[in-house]
Parts: C-alpha cells; structure tokens; sequence
C-alpha cells in the first residue's frame, strides 16, 4: 500500500532538490554546439514548468497527467537529473492508498483560466472513493504506465549509489501502482489488464474504442443529440475548442459520449467491481498492456539494482502477461488488436497500438518483423511523416484529427525504442530523422499531419519538446 512517510519523504525531496531554470542548460552540460532545437525545447519546457511539475499546455491542459510528465521527465533528465525527479516524485504525491496512480493531479492556478469545476475538481470528485487522497483532487482512473520506464531512464543518468537511492525513494511506490493494476484491473488472473474508459489508454478518440462506442455503447440522448443536429450547440462550450479548430479535436458527439463514461464511473465511486457490473467499456487494450510489459521489465530491472525481491504473486502476473500479450494477435490479419474483456472477442480496428508490442519488447522477432513490415507500407503506416495514429487506409482516417490519424512523438519515440531492443537500427535511425525534421519543419505542436507535415493541436507542447531533447542527445 502507498506508505504515507514515502509520500511525505518526496514532499521533502521536491522542496530540498535545485530546481535549476529550465530555459538554459546547466554550465557542467552546456556545449556551445547544442542545436537550436534542443535551445528552443528547453525554452518551451521552462515556459510550462509549473514549479513541482510542468504543464502540457497551459492553454488546454493545466493540470499534471501521468504518461505526458513521465515523457517530460525522460526529456528533462538530458539536462537536469534533478527537476526530472521532481517531475516523477510530484505525480507521486496524488497515488491512492490502494496504490493507483491518477491519470490527472488537479491544479488550481492564479494565472490560467480554468473552468470552476475543473478547479475544483467537481468534474471528477475524487474524493468519493475512499482510497483517494485527502488533500489533493485527482481524477478516478489511471494512464499508460510509463513512470517506471521513466525513473529508469532519469537512473541511467546517475552514478550507481545516486541511482540506487532515487529507486529506493520510489520502489515501493511503483510495487503497488503495478499490485493494484493486477489486482484491480485483472479480476480473473488471466495476465492482461483492462481499462474503463478510452482516456485511460491515453489515445482518447482512438479507432478501437470509437468504433465500439458508436456501434454498440452510444447513449440513446447522445444518439438523439446527433440526429437532430443539437450536438452542434456544444461546441462553443467546449474549452478546447476556443484554442484548436474542432475538426483536430475528437467530435462532439464523442466529446459527449466520453463525459456520459467519465459520469458513470463516477457514479460508481471509481469501484472496478461496481463499474464492471454494468460497464459501457471493458477492453484489455493492446498499447496499454504492451506499455506494461515494458513497465514490467523496468521494475524488475530497479529491483535488482536494489537487491529487493519483488512479491512473487506479482511476478507470477508479471509472467502471464508477456504470454498473454499474444493472444491478442490475429493469424488471418497478421495484426494485433485490442479485445474485448468479456467475449475475448478481438476488435479488429486497427490503430497505432498495432505496432506497440514492438515496445513491449516480449514478442517473437518473426511477429516483429511482420509490424515492420507495416511500418514499411506506403498504405498504412509508411506516409511521408510517419508514424499516424491510425492507418491510411482505415475508415476512420483523419490527417488532422487527434488520435484517428495525425503523427505523435511520443508513440514514434516508443517504436523507435522497440526497434533498436529488436536489432532494426536502420528503421530506428530513419525514423528518428523523419521525427526531428517534422519537429524542425512544424514546430513543437501537439500532433502533426503524416501526410503534409503541418502542425496541428496546441503549439509549445510539452512531450513534443522534452522528447525532441532525449531523440537529439541519444539518437
């Protein structure tokens, strides 16, 4: 369970530890041929930072999120080891004393416009759930597990008895975050792990999910709101919309779909057992469990820098979930594909959590070589600037559109990671050259066209920067 003195020992850490102005890099690491990129990302990380974490975007995202400060972090350790722990022992502060981590820490700010009920976190009302914390205001489900990953690449940066302290500060924190993924979201021990609703795989409008919801789970007032054309009436209420055209954001009907899902779980106090009784989602989502194989591989690395011994239940699951991370491929698609939780059933529709088990590092390299092989096709994930969220070729393809087709770089970074674990240093090298140029070509914006390049979502945003620095320093 989460130790409270741990808790409070990272309060101290984050107030003890030299906060170092992100807008330059230190004098010990500064060299005068560091491109402009790196200057200018370094810049944009320094505008967000919000003192323990950093924002986003200050514009549509003012609150701390679990998988964007852990790609914050990954970025910030190149330059500045200490602001990375920061950023990590920060998210940290909102676990629940069952051991979940938040996909969101609420922030209340002087200076940002929010919404009075994000503010206050009336929205979400943590706080209903018993395991929440009391004195912060968190959401009520999780994110992509990318911390561990996280705390080993700001370790990579330090001397092994530093390094060994930073893990012993967190290692118990990160046990239970992954005891409550396994105990909580894998009710029958059959090794994947399943997720509630679309934003907990953090690809909120991603193909999978909205061809589910639009098939099967639409709420009959949302069905309603959509034929009679009133869905139209919500879009200048929409807070992101005043900063992005509405045709790069999801849709409203999915934007009303999504808080009628976030409603309901909150209606049910955030209680897995409750929510699954009558869930509208229940998916074991493919980029989610490949995330946590690669998570899993972490912790089991801190551990033994530690000398600890993880709980053998935990890596019994540990175990099951490399194998049944296999049972979401599909032999007649040559594809892997999120499934249902309750039938098994595969959802074939397709996505850019196609090509995650290539992260995942536990597949066979035979399968591997098969996902490079849609990386290589012009069709589907091969444009000009890859790599899209979803496939040229799907149904749902937008260039422009949030998660249904635009280029991130957090997901190119994760498959250029797995292709350098696989031996596909070419693929990597050339991907993470089509990643700079389309950073150096757009800007450090959100998303970006796979077939034109051109930017798209908020501007200054901060995983792009933080992970251009990691790409630029390790190649």
């Amino acid at each position: 369970m989460f130790n409270r003195k741990l808790k409070e020992d990272s309060e101290e850490e984050i107030q003890s530890l030299d906060t170092k102005t992100l807008g330059s890099l230190p004098e010990e690491t500064k060299q005068p041929e560091v491109p402009d990129m790196v200057d200018q990302a370094i810049e944009v990380l320094g505008n967000n930072d919000h003192g323990s974490f950093t924002m986003p975007s200050p514009k549509i995202y003012p609150h701390q999120w679990l998988w964007d400060s852990c790609f914050i972090a990954i970025g910030i350790r190149n330059y500045d080891v200490d602001r990375a722990k920061i950023e990590i022992l920060s998210l940290l502060r909102g676990q629940w004393s069952n051991g979940m981590i938040p996909h969101m820490i609420l922030t209340p700010h002087a200076d940002v416009q929010i919404d009075a009920y994000d503010k206050h976190g009336k929205i979400w009302r943590s706080w209903l759930n018993p395991n929440a914390p009391d004195d912060i205001s968190t959401s009520g489900i999780t994110q992509p597990p990318m911390i561990a990953e996280a705390v080993i690449r700001i370790g990579e940066k330090m001397k092994i008895t530093e390094r060994r302290a930073w893990y012993k500060m967190v290692y118990q924190s990160l046990v239970d975050y992954h005891e409550w993924l396994y105990n909580d979201r894998d009710p029958h021990g059959e090794g994947l792990v399943l997720q509630v609703h679309p934003w907990e795989t953090g690809l909120d409008n991603t193909p999978p999910w909205m061809h589910e919801l639009h098939e099967h789970l639409l709420p009959w007032w949302v069905r309603v709101a959509e034929k009679s054309r009133l869905e139209k009436l919500l879009t200048p209420l929409r807070r992101d919309t005043r900063f992005i055209p509405v045709d790069q954001r999801f849709s409203n009907v999915e934007a009303l779909a999504l808080y009628d899902v976030q409603r309901r779980l909150r209606r049910k106090a955030y209680d897995t057992d409750k929510i699954l009784d009558h869930a509208l989602f229940a998916i074991e989502d493919l980029s989610f469990n490949s995330i946590f194989v690669r998570a899993n591989t972490c912790l089991v690395e801190i551990a033994k820098t530690l000398r600890e011994e993880l709980p053998e239940t935990l890596v019994t699951s540990m175990k099951k979930t490399e194998k049944a991370l296999d049972q979401l491929w599909d032999p007649f698609a040559s594809e892997y594909f999120s499934r249902d939780f309750v039938t098994h059933k595969l959802l074939a529709t397709s996505s850019i959590a196609a090509l995650m088990p290539l992260y995942a590092g536990c597949i066979s390299k035979e399968k591997a070589e098969t996902l490079v092989g849609l990386l290589e096709n012009q069709h589907r994930f091969g444009p000009a600037y890859p790599v899209p969220s979803a496939p040229l070729d799907s149904p749902f393809f937008n260039p422009e559109r949030y998660w249904q087709g635009p280029t991130w770089i957090n997901t190119n970074w994760m498959i250029i990671d797995g292709l350098k674990r696989y031996g596909f240093n070419d693929h990597a090298a050339a991907l993470t050259e089509s990643t700079l140029e389309l950073i150096s070509k757009s800007g450090f914006h959100e998303y970006f066209s796979p077939t034109t390049g051109d930017p798209a979502g908020v501007d200054n945003f901060s995983w792009t920067a933080a992970l251009a620095i990691d790409l630029v320093t390790n190649g």
